[in-house]
């Protein structure tokens, strides 16, 4: 950032506006946060307290301080009221002047109060104007509703009355098949008093031109204000080397490029391919040789484009990374809170380690949230985790008046230019699924949202949405990100003005959202059916583990259709599904804790058939990115980790699925085995693929070994087995396969299979012997069982996570897991020790008969 003066501000009040009471307030924040840490409000995640605080958002609040100004920032020149995010109505007051209202949240918005500030107490007062009063006039002049499926207006006491889309607001704010309903108000991020003289640097872009291994031909973009005119020198410097332009500048705003040459560039690579490196480059403004004005900026240097190359098939739709086509691997990410200001630094880390931990390269920023804080993308940047970046559009249909999209290219514009230079971001995707849910080409297709409108208004909606998503935006990513794709919807096609454009389960081409499974109760099998050339969203739900549930429930609670469990089930049917696929496929649990480690059982044994049904597919398909990641409150759903942080049976699983090498067996055929090799590192597998067929005693019946070479980045079937003959006339209800690649220095990758549906098991108690040690590496369990012992689940007493957990335990194979602390992930030095930790498997949670 810029080396300009800055004074932050302190010591804020808030009332409602119609009160008369100040009461203290902490900003960044919001009304909920403020009236409950002032105990005002109950704590909305608990039991059914959502409905109780729903009050608040149809009330104005206030907030305000008072402050001196720092002498030295008072004589400057120029002094600018910044604030860095307004959520989202509000009008703001400098000395009982108003100097501006704000009406998106998405927004940077500023002010020049130097002719109305003194030295001293001075007054700064920013009235939050209700967004539900704000916004219902809005609607009744449209004259009808447009569609919002997500927002949960019933809630909030509104009936069907849907007002989120006329809000530039977070989506999921009013709502969503997973998150509750609190419609906030308030300074979400930072405010700052700006202050500067002669020269300002507004901005830094390193625009990457060509990048190779060769060179990296890149062009610093410096945005400049200057208030005389000045003869200087625009330096730039980067890894010890310089570059510099002489320019005279007019008063006023300039930008102004120089050409950069970098050889032999170490390039930015996701996780898995390579380091994920990055340069610091800074920009200083020169009169002679003193730095009048200075900023820099972290970068990656790499080239990337989504490449859709028409094949045999279709065509092709994946990112190339330097050259080198990756496979995406990864979950949706919705944000972490229903108050964004309560994540600290520390939550983030936890979610970007633990997507790197689990063998990610991807997370996608879905569109009903909002565009992350710096942090996140800084961590993505670090651990080369790639972004698809949604802008803020989900599941609805939009205004497109003249004001509506005015302030969204003004919010396209300010984000795309605060994000453009973090190497993570590979492409930028207009909205999220409502291509395909108005499905304006296909009479009776989408969601069954066309047939409440006429033929004028459906023109008039659709004519808006292309206004948005086929015009503005595009138009936004190529002029202030040039060299970044841009995507219209997800899922869609390709752009083609008929039905061919909208997405199926069926189509090859563009990317697919698969939800047969859990919607349509289509069984785990349809996984293998419906493999697209890229799936950005599929996904099964399960609840939290009982520690977590304990934090929204009491024991009382603990039943599927008690009212608290309800009220933390936003998809309507989900309990019910959950329960109806756990009777399809598993054992019957034998009370509601041992239910709830079942559907975390359910949910990883559904992802891991569609991972990696997509894996085998490489290269027609070349992206999985599950759904979801996280949570942003305690609830049942699709995510692999709950609110907390704790991974769930998913978390374990998707590493699992997701390394870099995979042994992975394919057994729909009837009688048949089919076993892949999948790679996605740059180098060639070579090893040997043990298969022995084993006893649940442990017992080995049979033991062969294949010779694997399986060329880089690539994947193969390596052998069909035929069942009955594998078998011999052994039980296979109680007889397992187990694969195991060695390779020369690696750790084995282990992979079960079984010949029979997990409910047909005949699962035994297990003894498991747990026994200790510790190593270089840190604290090491090893585990030992007298008979297989399936989906072994360790928790600990310290909050952590396992090298690994949620696996199959085979007498005789002893597995070796170690334990690392939340805090360790997070700083290498911490000594890590889970205290108790508890050993359990899937025969301990079923009811026997």
């Amino acid at each position: 950032m810029s080396t300009n003066l800055s004074q932050r501000f302190e010591n804020w009040t808030f009332k409602a506006s119609e009160d008369q009471e100040w009461m203290p307030a902490q900003v960044p924040g919001c009304v909920h946060t403020d009236l409950l840490r002032l105990g005002k409000i109950p704590d909305p995640f608990y039991g059914t307290n959502e409905k109780e605080v729903q009050w608040i958002d149809k009330k104005d609040w206030e907030y305000r301080t008072t402050f001196d100004i720092e002498p030295f920032l008072y004589t400057q020149e120029h002094i600018e009221l910044v604030f860095d995010g307004l959520d989202t109505y509000a009008d703001v007051y400098v000395n009982d002047t108003h100097v501006l209202s704000a009406d998106n949240m998405f927004r940077v918005w500023k002010a020049d109060v130097k002719a109305l500030v003194k030295e001293q107490e001075n007054m700064l007062r920013i009235h939050f104007r209700s967004p539900i009063q704000e916004d219902l006039p809005k609607l009744e002049k449209l004259g009808y509703a447009l569609p919002a499926s997500n927002d949960q207006s019933d809630v909030g006491g509104l009936g069907d009355k849907r007002v989120s889309i006329f809000a530039r607001k977070a989506p999921y704010h009013y709502g969503w098949d997973w998150g509750p309903r609190f419609v906030t108000s308030g300074i979400w991020r930072e405010v700052r008093l700006e202050g500067w003289a002669d020269v300002k640097i507004h901005d830094l872009f390193i625009r990457q031109n060509k990048v190779n291994a060769t060179s990296a031909q890149v062009t610093a973009v410096v945005e400049v204000e200057t208030s005389q005119p000045v003869d200087t020198v625009i330096r730039i410097g980067a890894d010890g080397q310089r570059w510099e332009k002489d320019v005279s500048l007019q008063a006023g705003s300039h930008t102004i490029e120089v050409p950069i040459l970098i050889q032999n560039p170490k390039l930015w690579w996701s996780r898995g391919l390579g380091e994920a490196y990055r340069y610091t480059f800074a920009a200083e403004v020169l009169q002679g040789e003193r730095s009048v004005a200075s900023c820099e900026v972290k970068t990656g240097l790499r080239s990337i484009r989504l490449v859709r190359d028409p094949d045999e098939a279709g065509a092709s739709f994946y990112f190339e990374l330097n050259g080198v086509a990756v496979f995406a691997k990864g979950a949706n990410h919705i944000p972490n809170d229903s108050f964004i200001t309560e994540v600290t630094r520390e939550r983030y880390m936890h979610e970007i380690i633990s997507a790197a931990e689990s063998n990610m390269n991807m997370l996608r920023v879905w569109g009903g949230g909002f565009y992350e804080e710096d942090v996140f993308y800084d961590l993505c940047d670090e651990y080369g985790i790639m972004v698809w970046q949604d802008f803020m559009f989900a599941c609805s249909m939009y205004p497109g008046d003249e004001a509506f999209l005015n302030s969204v290219r003004y919010e396209a514009i300010d984000n795309v230019k605060r994000l453009r230079n973090h190497p993570s971001i590979v492409l930028w995707c207009g909205n999220n699924e409502i291509d395909s849910a108005w499905a304006h080409y296909i009479e009776h297709g989408g969601w069954g949202w066309k047939k409440d409108y006429n033929a004028e208004q459906r023109e008039r909606i659709w004519a808006d949405y292309e206004a948005i998503f086929h015009d503005l935006l595009p138009e936004v990513v190529e002029a202030y990100a040039p060299g970044i794709d841009y995507w219209p919807s997800s899922p869609i096609v390709s752009l083609t003005g008929d039905e061919k454009q909208h997405a199926h389960p069926s189509t090859s081409e563009g990317d697919i959202h698969y939800w047969g499974v859990w919607h349509n109760v289509e069984p785990f099998e349809n996984y293998n059916i419906y493999v697209g050339r890229f799936m950005s969203e599929y996904g099964f739900q399960s609840f939290p583990e009982y520690k977590s549930v304990r934090t929204y429930a009491e024991e009382e609670d603990l039943a599927l259709e008690s009212e608290v469990m309800l009220a933390h089930q936003k998809n309507g049917a989900g309990n019910r599904l959950i329960k109806q696929y756990m009777d399809m496929y598993l054992h019957e649990p034998k009370d509601f804790p041992s239910f709830l480690y079942m559907s975390q059982v359910l949910q990883a044994e559904a992802m891991k058939t569609a991972i990696e049904a997509h894996r085998r597919r490489k290269p027609y398909c070349m992206g999985t990115l599950y759904w979801q990641m996280n949570d942003c409150w305690p609830v049942a759903s699709w995510a692999g980790m709950d609110y907390l942080g704790r991974w769930k049976a998913l978390q374990y699983y998707a590493k699992r699925s997701f390394n870099d090498v995979l042994v992975s067996v394919d057994g729909t055929k009837e009688d048949v085995t089919d076993i892949y090799v999948i790679s996605d590192q740059l180098k060639p597998v070579e090893g040997q693929l043990q298969i022995q067929l084993i006893g649940f005693d442990g017992t080995v019946h049979r033991d062969e070994t294949l010779e694997v070479s399986v060329a880089a980045n690539s994947g193969e079937k390596l052998l069909s087995l035929r069942n009955t003959d594998w078998l011999e006339g052994h039980d296979a209800a109680t007889t397992l396969l187990r694969l195991a690649l060695h390779q020369e220095g690696v750790t084995d990758i282990v992979q079960e299979h079984y010949f029979v549906p997990a409910k047909e098991l005949a699962l035994q108690p297990a003894s498991i012997k747990v026994s200790g040690g510790a190593d270089e590496d840190g604290v090491y369990l090893v585990l030992e069982s007298d008979v297989l012992a399936k989906q072994v689940w360790m928790s600990s007493e310290v909050e952590g996570v396992f090298s690994d957990n949620f696996f199959d335990l085979i007498p005789g194979f002893p597995v070796k897991v170690k334990f690392t602390s939340r805090e360790g992930l997070q700083q290498a030095d911490v000594i890590s020790n889970p205290g108790a930790a508890q050993v359990r498997s899937m025969a301990d949670f079923i009811r026997v008969n």
